[in-house]
C-alpha cells in the first residue's frame, strides 16, 4: 500500500485517481501509522515551499517521513513534493526536510514563471527503473517556479531546459523526485508511476 501524503496541498486526488486507474493500491492520509506501515510513499504537491514545510511540521509529519525514508522506505516527490525532499528553498528561505543535499532555486527572472504546459524530459542516466518504455525526450506536463540542484550531480537523471537546463528527475538510493506531474502527464506519466510501484517492489524484496 502507498500512502498518498495529505498535507493540505493541492493534487492529492488527481494522483489517488491515477493511481486508482493503474490498480496501484493506494490511501490519501496523514495519518502517523499508516504512514509507517505503508510499503512506500509518494509526496504530492502544488504550492509554496514554506507553506508546505509548515504544514508538515505541525503534525510532525516532516519528522515521520525522514524517519520512514531513512529506514530505507521509499518515497517519490511530484512537483513541490520533489523540492521538499531538497535542504532548502529560495521561496520564502524554506528550510525544507533535507534527504537530499542541495537547494531549490527559482528560474531566472527573464522566464515567464510558473512554467505551465508540456515540456521534454532528457534522459541522462538510463540505468534506472524509473525510465523504463520511457523514450528520451518524452513530454510530460509542468507547473512550476522553482527547480531544485542537487549538490551531487550524478543524483540528476532527467534534465528539462526552461531558459536553461535543470534536474527534472533525480534518484538516490530508494528517493525518486520529479518536477512534473505524471499524474497529468497522460500515458508516459502513468509508466513512471508503474515504474515507482515496480521499482519499489523490487527495493522491497
Amino acid at each position: 500500500m502507498i500512502a498518498i501524503i495529505d498535507y493540505k496541498i493541492n493534487n492529492l486526488d488527481s494522483v489517488k485517481n491515477a493511481l486508482d486507474k493503474l490498480g496501484i493500491p493506494a490511501v490519501v492520509t496523514s495519518n502517523k501509522t499508516e504512514i509507517q506501515n505503508a510499503t512506500a510513499l509518494i509526496l504530492p504537491g502544488v504550492g509554496a515551499a514554506g507553506e508546505g514545510m509548515k504544514n508538515l511540521k505541525k503534525n510532525k509529519l516532516d519528522r515521520v517521513i525522514i524517519e520512514e525514508v531513512k529506514k530505507g522506505k521509499p518515497i517519490l516527490g511530484i512537483c513541490l513534493g520533489m523540492q521538499l525532499l531538497m535542504e532548502k528553498s529560495e521561496e520564502g528561505n524554506a528550510d525544507c526536510l533535507g534527504l537530499i543535499a542541495g537547494k531549490v532555486k527559482k528560474f531566472n527572472s527573464g522566464m515567464k514563471v510558473p512554467q505551465i504546459g508540456w515540456n521534454e524530459v532528457k534522459i541522462s542516466n538510463s540505468k534506472f527503473s524509473v525510465f523504463d518504455e520511457i523514450s528520451d525526450k518524452s513530454l510530460f506536463y509542468f507547473v512550476h517556479s522553482y527547480f531544485c540542484v542537487p549538490k551531487d550531480k550524478e543524483l540528476t537523471v532527467g534534465i528539462t531546459e526552461y531558459g536553461s537546463k535543470y534536474c527534472s528527475i533525480f534518484t538516490k538510493d530508494n528517493i525518486v523526485g520529479v518536477q512534473f506531474h505524471p499524474e497529468k502527464s497522460g500515458k508516459v506519466g502513468f509508466q513512471v508511476l508503474k515504474n515507482f510501484y515496480k521499482f519499489y517492489n523490487n527495493y522491497a524484496n
